[in-house]
């Protein structure tokens, strides 16, 4: 189980630190549903994923940091179910991203409650 969340956790951190440089690189107008985020907001939600990404895998050099894990993988979690909440007000029709994010809040909430409960440090 810990070989299986370490993978996850270095896939996950890959995957948020190419969205965090995605939204630095991107206006929140590029995604519809999403236009009812300031720009400031996008901005720091970029900055947050950088750091989630690396409690996501700064354990692996400093074990004390491990109980960072549980919480940059809720906090990742929640970001993809704001965005979905966003896109169903936003009555998106793109139901593609929703999939997508709800995928990867699923597998941060795994992440989450495995290195809480089944197998943390």
């Amino acid at each position: 189980m810990n070989i299986l969340l370490w993978i996850l956790q270095a896939i996950l951190a890959f995957h948020t630190t190419a969205g965090a440089i995605w939204k630095f690189s991107n206006s929140e107008q590029s995604v519809p549903s999403l236009n009812a985020i300031p720009h400031t907001i996008w901005l720091g939600m970029a900055v947050l994923e950088i750091l989630c990404s690396i409690c996501l895998i700064a354990p692996a050099f400093y074990k004390p940091l491990a109980l960072l894990i549980p919480l940059a993988a809720a906090l990742i979690a929640l970001e993809m179910l704001a965005f979905c909440g966003l896109h169903l007000l936003a009555r998106g029709t793109e139901n593609g991203q929703l999939i997508y994010w709800l995928v990867t809040a699923a597998v941060c909430a795994f992440v989450a409650y495995g290195r809480s409960v089944l197998s943390p440090f």
